[in-house]
């Protein structure tokens, strides 16, 4: 199964963001052992080496980074994909491109946290913790 992982999960495991960490970071798992197909849209690799070196400096985003590309499929978003994303109806041009990059992709669901941004998205947003429900995993 492919899903798009939103920023904002993989933010919950790298900043160890509580009541989500464990929810997240069973997806990350699942996504490292290839028991799903883990997705992220390109932009989350910058803006994840960012915060990452800014609070835990350059080798440690590196890392991140690393693990990142090893584990999960980078959707590229070009012309097309951002043309798509400005004839969504959706007020975050940010979750746009998620949406239109999780088609791109030919992703099953996005998951994110802030799942009401995606009401006009063709590709169904759920939680990860209704996520992990409909596998039929636990978040522990």
């Amino acid at each position: 199964m492919q899903i798009m992982i939103d920023l904002n999960v993989l933010l919950d495991v790298i900043q160890k963001r509580e009541p989500h960490f464990t929810a997240s970071g069973k997806i990350l798992s699942l996504a490292a052992k290839r028991k799903i197909s883990g997705h992220i849209p390109a932009h989350a690799l910058t803006t994840i080496h960012y915060i990452v070196a800014k609070y835990a400096g350059p080798a440690k985003a590196g890392q991140t980074v690393d693990w990142m590309l090893s584990t999960m499929k980078v959707v590229p978003a070009g012309h097309k994909e951002f043309i798509r994303a400005r004839g969504l109806d959706m007020l975050d041009f940010e979750d746009a491109v998620v949406a239109s990059s999780a088609e791109a992709g030919h992703c099953e669901y996005i998951l994110s946290r802030n799942t009401s941004d995606f009401t006009n998205s063709r590709i169904p947003a759920v939680t990860p913790e209704e996520f992990l429900a409909l596998m039929g995993e636990k978040a522990v």
